[in-house]
């Protein structure tokens, strides 16, 4: 009779993780933490056009009810030259959409490193840690990570009020309707 398999010590748990690309890098997101992709044409679409000194990755903003999502150019955040995105990524939790170049796949991540000390100035608030997968060592992001609260503070100030978007009154009851409809939905979000 056959021993059945020892159990294996510390069976490592996996997180399935989105890898995308900006520029020429290469970075990876829980997929968890996306709330939805879509084009960043079917995003900016509806965006109005925003200035807030020194929160320069962000041009423009889409209001969504009775949410403000700004819009992030993923360059512009890591200082890379590169176009501005195609995809949009809607972060759960934040306020922030992510523009990025393209989808390379979704995988699992198995084991997350600290970030080297050589890390250390904004970036450590940029990335949970790096990973490596298929032997390229790949920075994973947070997505709290792209708007400081002082960003965030910034850009709220500098947005115009909903009257100067042309929202009448009966916008503002539509979007008071919506807020008592979806009560329960941010707790399951």
């Amino acid at each position: 009779m056959p021993l059945p398999a020892p159990p294996k010590p510390g069976s490592l748990r996996a997180e399935q993780i989105i890898l995308f690309r900006i520029g020429e890098q290469i970075l990876a997101l829980s997929s968890s933490s996306v709330q939805e992709v879509r084009g960043a044409d079917s995003l900016t679409g509806g965006a109005t056009e925003i200035a807030a000194p020194g929160v320069e990755k962000v041009r423009q903003f889409v209001r969504r009810g009775p949410h403000t999502l700004f819009l992030v150019s993923g360059a512009a955040h890591f200082g890379l030259s590169a176009r501005e995105g195609i995809l949009a990524f809607v972060l759960r939790n934040t306020r922030t959409a992510l523009l990025v170049d393209s989808i390379e796949k979704m995988t699992a991540m198995t084991r997350l490193q600290a970030l080297p000390l050589s890390f250390c100035h904004e970036e450590r608030q940029w990335y949970r840690g790096l990973t490596a997968l298929d032997q390229t060592v790949v920075p994973v992001v947070r997505p709290e990570g792209f708007l400081s609260d002082d960003e965030l503070m910034m850009l709220d100030a500098a947005l115009p009020a909903p009257e100067v978007l042309g929202e009448g009154t009966e916008v503002a009851e539509a979007t008071e309707a919506e807020e008592d409809s979806d009560l329960g939905t941010e707790l399951n979000e």
